[in-house]
């Protein structure tokens, strides 16, 4: 499985650490400047606030599993994008957020 994390925060690191020690999980990506969570992911060179770039970054690496921390990306409608493109997200909806 691959997975991107969205996010920069303690609640982010815990997640990509979780994530870390996970079987199923082989490939994680994440864009941010956390050094913490850098170690532990391939670091994406995408706008972690740009809805557009996220979803175009999850549909060409193929990710599996978008997981997104912050409130900011949900109210915006990120979760529903994915979901659009039927990409797999840990994150409510939009109207949830």
């Amino acid at each position: 499985m691959k997975v991107f994390v969205v996010g920069s925060g303690g609640r982010e690191h815990a997640l990509t650490w979780s994530l870390s020690r996970s079987k199923q999980v082989k490939q994680i990506y994440s864009a941010t400047t956390n050094a913490g969570i850098l170690k532990l992911t391939t670091a994406a060179k995408v706008n972690a606030g740009d809805t557009q770039a996220v979803v175009e970054f999850a549909r060409h690496e193929q990710i599996d599993l978008v997981v997104i921390g912050p409130e900011q990306p949900l109210v915006e409608g990120l979760s529903d994008a994915l979901n659009q493109c039927g990409i797999a997200v840990f994150g409510p909806s939009q109207a949830a957020a």
